[in-house]
């Protein structure tokens, strides 16, 4: 009986330890891997954006966009955007959903992130408020969307992301940003969306 206990007592201990170990990975580690990406892409859209424009100019799947600030969040908060919604994507950073609108456009400028792991950068998104301000940093200006609401939806409610949100055969007439996350924390069996919409642009700060 003792050698049972101490060796169930043992495969308690390795469990407890294999279980740190993963999570340790999976907040420090995938961490890691997104701020060494977000610091590469940042590096080149300033490079990009520095250099003369070339009006055929697209973006690549994978590349960044654009840049996002959320003042209520610090005045360190800031991702690179990229171009895509694939895993590989959303290791790097938020990304952009292909096809909504871009920056500034009537639309929906749609952007998906990570709540916990790849250094969630959506992690805080429950915390804004109405009123609050979405900053998209873009070649040229900076656009600044203020939050009109959340919901919670269930992970196959695409309609979010239509031009006009829940209206997908509606043609938009507004400028509209919609961010995208998993909810709860933890956990993908929801998803929390924040609604903003475009109150102002400026010229982009260096």
């Amino acid at each position: 009986m003792r050698i049972l206990i101490r060796s169930l007592g043992e495969l308690c201990i390795t469990a407890g330890l294999v279980l740190l170990l993963f999570v340790t990975y999976s907040l420090w580690g995938t961490g890691r891997y997104t701020r060494e990406q977000q610091d590469r892409l940042g590096k080149e859209l300033m490079k990009t954006w520095q250099a003369p424009q070339v009006t055929t100019e697209k973006v690549r799947l994978g590349s960044g966009l654009a840049m996002i600030r959320i003042p209520r969040f610090g005045a360190k908060y800031r991702y690179v955007v990229i171009e895509g919604v694939d895993l590989a994507d959303l290791r790097k950073g938020p990304g952009h959903y292909p096809g909504s609108a871009l920056p500034g456009e009537v639309g929906n400028f749609v952007v998906s992130g990570h709540r916990t792991t790849y250094s969630a950068p959506f992690n805080r998104a429950g915390e804004l408020r109405p009123g609050d301000k979405i900053l998209i940093d873009t070649r040229q200006k900076q656009y600044v969307y203020q939050v009109t609401g959340k919901r919670i939806v269930s992970p196959g409610a695409v309609e979010v992301t239509a031009p006009v949100p829940f209206k997908p055969k509606d043609k938009p007439t507004k400028r509209l940003i919609t961010l995208t996350t998993c909810n709860p924390k933890y956990s993908a069996a929801q998803r929390l969306i924040i609604f903003g919409e475009l109150t102002g642009e400026l010229p982009r700060r260096a």
